[in-house]
């Protein structure tokens, strides 16, 4: 029996090529979205699940309210680690890192300057699954001065030489470091990679006792089955009994006072796993995803696949007819209802098998292509892994059985005396499933054209967006600070060629990685209204260089030799002082945990500039003289080639020892939107996929509906009706269910679109053209996708059309 169904489900698909094509087709594109969104779920909901003790580990943040100002960051105090441990007899672990970026190593003379290095306590590889391939994990950082070294660097210092014993130099402060350990690297889904893990002992700020900074990352590990809220009820306790009298200390009132007056100081306990996907805390190791976008994706693969699905719907009731006398026989003949839903769904799980290994095959041919798309390294594990076949065999039995069962309880309902009589018509029921069928469709691809439209405006607004700097044209040259006293000498340099406008020297720049420093001060003599604050150290030239422009007082000047104590700030800061616009001559004190004061009078006021993300409003920033380790250059030439060869030239006749680097302004710009950048082009390939899957139904259905109606058509030809007054007949129906699928999509596509652009605090206002652009682009769309079989009906000669009736 199943051979025989097998045999006649073969025939019926190779009969109706066309139906079979767009159907394979389609159900391919459907399944193949679904296994490349799932490839990039399993990666983004997977982070740091390989360590043994993940369900049991958290990270200590901290998370304040001051004069109205929220504080989160991802790095706490020195000694919170500690005073954990110590204090709450639930906490089986603590460990701490403290990130130092990418120092310059030395190993028997050869420079190395590319690979992260990390402080961390003796015992982080006994929270941490990172196994050590050489070395023992328990005792390889005890000692000061030791470091674990990942496998691909010890292969880039040493080759195949053991690397154990091997003693590296940070160059910039001259410390030696012994290698006791190798490991291999670390996972991909891990929230930091580090290629260096040296020994905390050997860190004097570690040893710090001070609650007032902060810049470490802390882990504890619970029990099995701890509830971390349990702990972190107790957290106010610490947080009184340790930071209560250093703050009393610096700022001269109690915690107690403190708090009275609207301010809050705690920690919060975050769940390992949710670091990448859910956090939103400053200070974060490596960019975080965004669980918005797993949501979205979610969706759109359910769609997608939907929309398949649909098609397989559409096309198989809308041939109805063409198997109407089939069945009708058949069930003549003694073949049950039963019988006959076997035989139709074995057709659509033939057909859906068949769609499996095309997906397949297009996921294998287009994942490196969606990995340049995404900008992640993701892998075809789904196949590797024997154990992910049955899953992916039962994931094309449900497609298939998804696809079909309507079809194959339709089908076999059939009246074999109503169809032999010649009778049979479709049903105004099936005509009304059709087309909600269709409508959902093009509810789909409008949401899908809204929002790419949407994300591309604001990307758009992003990119052309007044900053309040000029970013365009600069020039960053990194780590000029291993020039030591020379660097004044090359800044001066730098200047002799005419097509460099103006030089500069600070770490700190308002786009891409840059210095960073949280500054707790209080105006005038206030001293329990602290405020924080971004504090950015400068030179006299950094404001002109990058395009800045002071509203009110002047610029540091090397005029004045009391510039040292000499602040400006920028406007945020001025009313978060209370000064409002008249801030000039008023000071600013930053009181230290030991009680000591560092006071600066207010010179000038700094138009606001974004020198962070826009998804976040502009906070006070005060500038203090300094700056350096990193020159900035305004060009004023579009000979940049030869401006940046003069420069490496310029560098070079220094005799550093490092290669002449460099970056430009606009581009550490747009990498900070680097991960909207790609979301929205995915959403751009799955927008037009999810069209295209569509328009291949539009156009069978289009196709059948012409055939239906052919002799109507011919009558209507022989009665004087026009090629285009039947185009636009056989159109129309279409075009009734785009309106009313753009009238349903709309308002739904307006309040998610709103939800989205709430992250940003600055963006662009939704308004009726981005709905006129997805309501044209789709009529467009079903115009040149249905007017092909139209006019085609429409040509046909009533002759031949007629002579069947």
């Amino acid at each position: 029996m199943f051979k025989n169904n097998f045999k006649i489900a073969l025939r019926n698909l190779l009969k109706n090529k066309g139906f079979t094509a767009i159907n394979i087709l389609g159900l391919a594109l459907g399944i193949a979205t679904c296994l490349l969104i799932f490839l990039y779920l399993q990666s983004q909901l997977g982070y740091d699940r390989y360590n043994e003790k993940a369900d049991r580990m958290v990270r200590v943040v901290f998370n304040a309210r001051m004069q109205g100002h929220d504080i989160k960051e991802a790095n706490v105090m020195p000694p919170v680690a500690q005073a954990f441990k110590k204090d709450f007899p639930e906490v089986e672990a603590a460990t701490r890192m403290r990130a130092v970026g990418k120092p310059r190593v030395t190993y028997r003379n050869k420079l190395f300057k590319d690979d992260e290095l990390a402080f961390v306590d003796g015992n982080f590889f006994s929270v941490f699954t990172l196994p050590l391939i050489k070395g023992d994990s328990r005792t390889a950082l005890q000692q000061p001065n030791t470091v674990v070294i990942s496998r691909q660097l010890a292969r880039k210092l040493f080759g195949n030489d053991d690397p154990i014993g091997k003693v590296l130099t940070l160059k910039d402060n001259n410390v030696q470091l012994t290698v006791t350990g190798e490991i291999e690297e670390v996972p991909a889904s891990s929230h930091f990679h580090f290629e260096m893990f040296a020994a905390m002992s050997g860190l004097n700020e570690a040893r710090e006792l001070s609650w007032m900074q902060s810049g470490f990352y802390t882990y504890l590990v619970l029990p099995a089955g701890y509830d971390p809220q349990k702990l972190e009820a107790k957290i106010p306790g610490v947080i009184e009994k340790y930071m209560g009298p250093q703050l009393q200390k610096a700022m001269g009132v109690t915690y107690a006072q403190f708090k009275q007056q609207g301010n809050n100081l705690g920690f919060q306990l975050q769940p390992i796993t949710d670091i990448h996907m859910h956090s939103n805390f400053s200070g974060e190791l490596e960019p975080s995803g965004n669980i918005t976008y797993v949501y979205i994706f979610s969706v759109v693969a359910v769609f997608m696949l939907l929309i398949a699905c649909i098609n397989f719907i559409n096309l198989s009731t809308a041939s109805a007819s063409k198997r109407a006398k089939e069945v009708s026989v058949r069930k003549v003949m003694g073949s049950d209802k039963l019988q006959l839903i076997s035989q139709f769904l074995l057709e659509s799980l033939l057909l859906a098998l068949v769609a499996l290994i095309v997906a397949v095959a297009i996921v294998l041919i287009a994942l490196p292509y969606f990995n340049l798309l995404t900008g992640i390294n993701l892998k075809v594990s789904l196949f590797a892994n024997l154990r992910y076949i049955p899953l992916l065999l039962l994931f094309g039995l449900v497609t298939g059985v998804l696809a079909g069962s309507y079809p194959a309880f339709y089908l076999s309902s059939f009246n074999p005396v109503t169809v032999l009589k010649g009778k049979f018509t479709s049903g105004k029921q099936s005509h009304l499933l059709r087309s909600g069928l269709v409508t959902f469709q093009f509810f789909i691809s409008i949401l899908l054209i809204i929002g790419t439209t949407v994300v591309y405006k604001q990307l758009s607004f992003i990119h052309h967006a007044r900053l309040g700097y000029d970013k365009n044209q600069v020039v960053v040259i990194q780590n000029t600070y291993i020039l030591g006293k020379e660097q004044g000498l090359f800044k001066k340099l730098l200047l002799q060629d005419p097509r460099v406008a103006s030089v500069s020297a600070s770490g700190y720049l308002p786009a891409g990685n840059s210095n960073s420093n949280n500054y707790l001060a209080y105006p005038d003599t206030r001293s329990a209204d602290l405020i924080n604050s971004r504090r950015y150290e400068v030179d006299e030239n950094y404001i002109q260089t990058l395009g800045m422009h002071l509203v009110i007082g002047r610029n540091f000047s090397k005029q004045y030799g009391g510039d040292s104590s000499a602040m400006v700030i920028n406007e945020t800061a001025a009313k978060a002082f209370g000064w409002g616009t008249n801030p000039l001559g008023h000071t600013v004190t930053r009181p230290d945990n030991d009680g000591q004061l560092s006071t600066y009078t207010v010179v000038g006021v700094v138009k606001d500039f974004h020198f962070a993300s826009l998804h976040d409003l502009i906070t006070p920033l005060v500038m203090t003289l300094g700056g350096e380790g990193t020159v900035i250059a305004k060009v004023n030439s579009a000979d940049m080639a030869g401006v940046l060869a003069s420069m490496k030239k310029t560098w070079n006749s220094l005799k550093p020892a490092e290669p002449f680097s460099y970056s430009f302004l606009d581009e550490r710009y747009n990498n900070t939107y680097k991960a909207e950048q790609n979301i929205g082009r995915i959403m751009g390939v799955f927008a037009g996929l999810t069209i295209f899957v569509a328009c291949m139904g539009l156009f069978g259905l289009a196709a059948f509906t012409a055939e239906r109606r052919t002799k109507e058509i011919g009558v209507r030809k022989v009665l004087g009706a026009s090629v285009s007054g039947l185009a636009v007949l056989l159109s129309s129906d279409f075009f009734k269910l785009v309106l009313i699928a753009f009238i349903l999509a709309s308002p739904i596509a307006w309040y998610f679109m709103e939800q989205w652009l709430q992250g940003f605090a600055y963006r662009i206002h939704l308004n009726w053209v981005v709905f006129a652009i997805a309501a044209i682009a789709v009529a467009l769309i079903t115009l040149l996708t249905v007017s092909y079989q139209s006019i085609r009906a429409a040509l046909g000669n009533p002759v031949h059309s007629l002579r069947s009736e």
